[in-house]
Formats: C-alpha cells, sequence, structure tokens
C-alpha cells in the first residue's frame, strides 16, 4: 500500500493523507471521498509519505491530467505569500493531459513590422534586461515592439503570453495578432465557450497553439515551454484578483519570470508606481501621428453644464464622434467641496475620508479616525462639503433629451455582457452610426476610435477623493488614458469636470508623468507601498455583533505584535454585503515574513486575507 499527501482543489482545508494499492506520480489529479459528502472531490497528489498512525481511505479514481513541477512551484508560492491553501492556490490552473502528446510543429513567423529607431533601442533594452517595464507614451508603438519579441521566441520554437486587463481584450488587438501568428495565437477570457477551452488546451499542449493572448487567467494554462511574458496596461487594477486566492497577476508574472529565467516586459502610458520603483524602464516617447490635443477645465458642480453640452452640440455637428466618460456605472456618490474641490482629508493618513451617513460622521478606513461632517469645508473655510452623485444611465438620459436626433449609446459593464456585444458597439461606433459614447473605465482601455474629436471625463474628483493612498495615481492615470482615446488622428479636445484643474493642468501632458511618479514616491516612502506591505482582513458574518468581537479580538492580538502596525480598524466601506455584516483590520509592515507569519495565524472561517491590497 502506498500512503500520499494530497491537496483539495477549491476547499480551504490543509493537505489531507489517502491511500493506494497503485503507485501514482506526483502533481497527477485524482478524485477522493471526504467524510459525509456523497460526491467525490478533485485532490492533487503533492508526495508520497510513511504510513500514518491512522486509518486511511483510499483513493477512489486517478485521472489522466496532471500538474507539472513549475505549477506545483508557483501554487505554493502562491499559498504562502497570498494566505490561502494548496488546493485553492492549484485550482486556478488547468492541467496537462497525458493523453495529448507534443506534434513538434516549428512554424516561422514574419510580421514584416519595422521599428522605428527608438522602439529598436526600446527592443534592445527589454531583451538585455530581460525583466523590463516599456514606458511608452499612448500612440508610441508599443504594440509593434510587443510583436516583435514574441515573433522572435516563437521563431525559436517557445511560446508566448500576452496578458491584458479584461476588458481591453478589443477585437482590434485580436486581428494583429491573427494577422501576424495566424491560427498559432489564441484568445483566452472569461467570455469563451468550454467547447473552444478544450480545443485551446489541447493545441497548446499539442504544439500548434504558441500564443496566448488574454486576461489573467491565461497565465495558468500548460506551458511546457515558456519564452516571453507580455503584460500589456501593467498598471490596471483588474490583474488584482478579487477572490481566493487573491494574487496580483503582474506581481505573480515578475515572480515567475525572475524564477524559471523567462523574458518579461510590462508595458504602459500610465506605469504603476510601484514598478516604476522597482523595474528597470525604458521610456518611449515620441508618437506614429502627430495629434495636437487641447484640454479644457469646468468646474460646475452639475453634470452636464452648459459648456460642455455647447462643446457636444459643437463637435457631433461637425460630423465628429463624442465619447463621455465616467469613473463608475453606477449612481456613484462622493463628497467635495463646492468653493476648492477638496474632500476632507484624514489629519494622520493623508487620504480622503468616507461619508458614513447613518452616524453623521466621516471616517478614515487606513486608521480609524472619525469626525462630524463639517459645516464649512476645512481647506478653503468658505465652500460646503457636498453629495455629488453621477452615474452612466443618468448621463445617457440627459443625453438622449438634449440630443434627440442623435444616436447616443452606453457602453459599459451593464450594457456589454458578450464579447459579440463588445464587438458590435465598437463596429457601430467606428461606422460612424453612435453620435456619443457614454462608458466607464471600458473606454480607455486601448480602444482605437479614429473619428472622436472630444472625451468629455466627469466625476474624475471622485476617483481623486478617494480614500485610498493610490488615489491621485488612479485620477491621473485614468484621465490619461480616456485623453488617449480622442484625436487618435489629427486634433482632439479633452474637456475635464473637476475642481482641481491645478493638480491635473501640471501632470496631465504624458511627458510630465513621470516627474509625477517621482513626487508619488517621496510621498509613500515609509507608509505606503511600494515602500512597505498592506494587507487588509476582513470579517463578515450575518450576526453583526458577533462579527465585530471577532475582528476586537484579532485586533488586540496583532497589536501585540511589534513587528507589525494596525493601520486601522473597523466598518468595511461596504458595511452590509449579501446579508453579512463586514469589518476589516488593515495592516502594514516593513518586514514581509513577519507580516505573513500573523496573518497566516488568523484561522476564522469567517475572515478573508488581502495581502498586498489595492486599497
Amino acid at each position: 500500500m502506498y500512503y500520499y499527501e494530497v491537496a483539495l482543489l477549491k476547499s480551504p482545508l490543509s493537505n489531507l493523507t489517502y491511500q493506494s494499492e497503485n503507485e501514482i506520480d506526483k502533481g497527477r489529479k485524482v478524485l477522493v471521498k471526504i467524510q459525509q459528502r456523497k460526491s467525490l472531490n478533485e485532490a492533487v497528489i503533492i508526495k508520497k509519505v510513511d504510513k500514518p498512525t491512522f486509518k486511511c481511505t483510499n483513493i477512489a479514481e486517478v485521472s489522466n491530467e496532471f500538474y507539472d513541477e513549475r505549477m506545483l512551484q508557483i501554487a505554493h508560492f502562491v499559498s504562502q505569500y497570498y494566505v490561502c491553501s494548496l488546493g485553492e492556490a492549484l485550482s486556478v490552473y488547468h492541467t496537462f493531459n497525458k493523453d495529448i502528446t507534443n506534434i513538434d510543429q516549428e512554424i516561422k513567423f514574419d510580421s514584416k513590422i519595422e521599428l522605428s529607431t527608438q522602439q529598436e533601442k526600446a527592443k534592445q533594452f527589454l531583451e538585455e534586461k530581460k525583466q523590463a517595464l516599456l514606458f511608452a507614451n499612448t500612440g508610441a508603438g508599443k504594440t509593434e515592439v510587443y510583436i516583435k519579441i514574441i515573433e522572435e521566441h516563437l521563431n525559436e520554437n517557445k511560446q508566448a503570453i500576452l496578458l491584458m486587463p479584461e476588458i481591453s481584450l478589443t477585437p482590434q488587438m485580436q486581428k494583429r495578432l491573427e494577422k501576424v501568428f495566424d491560427k498559432s495565437v489564441a484568445i483566452w477570457h472569461s467570455k469563451i465557450t468550454t467547447k473552444k477551452k478544450t480545443e485551446i488546451l489541447k493545441g497548446l499542449q499539442e504544439g500548434s497553439i504558441k500564443l496566448i493572448a488574454g486576461a489573467r487567467s491565461a497565465l495558468f494554462l500548460p506551458y511546457s515551454n515558456l519564452g516571453v511574458i507580455v503584460v500589456d496596461e501593467e498598471h490596471d487594477e483588474s490583474y488584482k484578483s478579487d477572490s481566493k486566492p487573491r494574487f496580483h497577476t503582474k506581481d505573480l508574472c515578475i515572480y515567475i519570470a525572475k524564477k524559471y529565467d523567462i523574458q518579461l516586459v510590462l508595458g504602459s502610458a500610465t506605469v504603476s508606481a510601484s514598478s516604476f520603483h522597482k523595474i528597470p524602464f525604458f521610456r518611449l516617447d515620441e508618437t506614429y501621428h502627430t495629434t495636437k490635443k487641447t484640454y479644457s477645465f469646468d468646474d460646475s458642480d452639475g453634470n452636464l453644464s452648459v459648456k460642455i453640452i455647447n462643446k457636444i452640440s459643437n463637435t457631433i455637428n461637425g460630423g465628429n464622434q463624442v465619447i463621455v466618460f465616467l469613473p463608475t456605472r453606477a449612481n456613484f456618490k462622493y463628497q467635495i467641496c463646492t468653493s476648492c474641490g477638496k474632500s476632507v482629508e484624514c489629519p494622520y493618513c493623508s487620504v480622503s475620508m468616507s461619508l458614513h451617513k447613518n452616524d453623521l460622521a466621516l471616517k478614515c478606513h487606513y486608521c480609524g479616525y472619525a469626525q462630524q461632517i463639517p459645516n464649512v469645508c476645512p481647506s478653503c473655510n468658505t465652500g460646503i462639503i457636498h453629495n455629488l452623485r453621477v452615474g452612466t444611465a443618468q448621463i445617457e438620459e440627459e443625453l438622449k433629451e438634449i440630443f434627440p436626433q442623435k444616436i447616443v449609446k452606453r457602453f459599459d459593464r451593464d450594457k456589454i455582457k458578450t464579447n459579440n456585444q463588445l464587438k458590435t458597439i465598437l463596429n457601430e461606433f467606428n461606422k460612424g452610426e453612435i453620435d456619443i459614447l457614454v462608458g466607464t473605465q471600458m473606454l480607455s482601455k486601448g480602444h482605437d476610435y479614429h473619428n472622436v474629436r472630444l472625451a468629455v471625463v466627469l466625476g474624475i474628483d471622485s476617483v481623486l477623493n478617494m480614500n485610498s493612498y493610490k488615489s491621485r495615481e488612479k485620477a491621473l492615470s485614468l484621465l490619461i488614458q480616456i485623453s488617449g482615446r480622442s484625436g487618435r488622428k489629427g486634433e482632439g479636445e479633452v474637456i475635464i469636470q473637476t475642481k482641481n484643474e491645478e493638480f491635473f493642468n501640471h501632470y496631465l501632458n504624458e511627458s510630465n508623468y513621470q516627474e509625477f511618479l517621482e513626487s508619488e514616491l517621496q510621498f509613500r516612502e515609509e507608509l505606503y507601498p511600494p515602500f512597505l506591505k498592506m494587507a487588509k482582513v476582513t470579517f463578515s458574518h450575518a450576526n453583526g455583533l458577533k462579527i465585530k468581537d471577532e475582528m476586537d479580538s484579532y485586533v488586540r492580538i496583532l497589536k501585540a505584535n511589534k513587528d507589525i502596525e494596525v493601520v486601522g480598524f473597523g466598518q468595511s466601506p461596504i458595511f452590509k454585503m449579501a446579508n453579512k455584516y463586514r469589518y476589516e483590520i488593515i495592516l502594514r509592515s516593513s518586514n514581509v515574513k513577519a507580516l505573513l507569519t500573523a496573518l497566516h495565524s488568523i484561522q476564522s472561517p469567517n475572515a478573508s486575507i488581502d495581502m498586498d491590497t489595492i486599497y
């Protein structure tokens, strides 16, 4: 009889021991029975062990699927660093299949792309440094550099991954890749069918598919000879998983590339402060098309002021199109001063405080400091702190009333639920069948709009005044990305509704973004990432008093730990969700090991842990 330690897939349980009459390879997927459960559970053989003192259950079935050594090593790292079980970490992977053999299909590619001198320098830099950052202005042609690098690896018979934020998996990018790599490229994201996924996995293992372009889940496919990972729009926060295991795809790519000596290219026009700080970069700031862009500001309180309506009217009457951008599709509330546009900052954390209407108070989610809602703004002593509401559906309706003869459509996750809907609306817009497109972050993601002369940005102050140490970076990055969608070829205009003109105007030019990152890093030193590690522990339960007591008891334990700091604790920003009350603790430390040890000591089934939290 043989005895094995197995990890239960998708289960928070620790590894268990089972027995088998046959010898089974490490990494093989098996089926096992767990106590009272009727159905069998998928599990993975982790290692052979000595006969235990207790009675073991037989492994019920051995499948032809397996996890290779690299998958097991990376999953082990994920379980340790992002604080989850090994079974939860392994469950993000798609397995190899023993029945599929590699039919070594060597194909040569010729993209016929001629890089400019600057692009060629960028490519050389990225190859020399092995893991590097391409800091490229909008329209500087970073995609051409990606394609040339990928082409070289594929011509060496290696595999490549091109990661993009889910919402930027555009039909345009797909066409560009298929034009060069034909049937050797496959697109992978959450919207593709199970049948299509099975085809792609087979092609990848056989060797007919060599490049996977996709969202973060594309990192977890069965690669046997990976040469390069490209992470486009590396600043994008959708790379951070919001369900267990809560890994950050970009950070995981850095870990994998360094550990296994794989080339890594991170790219963005608005690189994140953490990558800028940690990774060597090449600045690509010459653009292909000479575009003349003008910026204007509007400090009105309403959503659509007379100035904005006039600009929209002039643009569409001139035969051009307009995009109207909002940070969120929901009816989003935020608080700012009617005079100076500032929010009320926490005196201890220099981040904006959040409104808790039930308590008639403003609270800081970093340190728990609370105060009454002031009668006048503490920054200018004249204005009043106001609640503003803004949402895509509301703006769409208003525009339809103002421009009844024009076609106004919405472009957000409530409207665009499938890949076909995405293709349809982008085609309609590019054909000029839509005059005004109202949308959220989805609009800012690398889509090329040929006839857009005006971009209207509403509600950007809500991002700038978020209760987050990253609020300035998020707001500026978003604004530059959305500005890049106007006047891609020719003239473009951007009108920004804000009461913080001075901040945005100073840094809006892409050449000043580097200056912003340098000053932002100075501000974060000794306080926030990338200089310190931060984690959030969220407790949730239907019994509000019980869960508050549990949080309080962990606060006491964690405060006694000299190597970590409890920055704040209390009600979560969304206090009740799915009928459960939510409390959170925010931790930070310069000692990663101490922070992880503390997080691993939290054994509550009501707690969820977010290492490297982005809030």
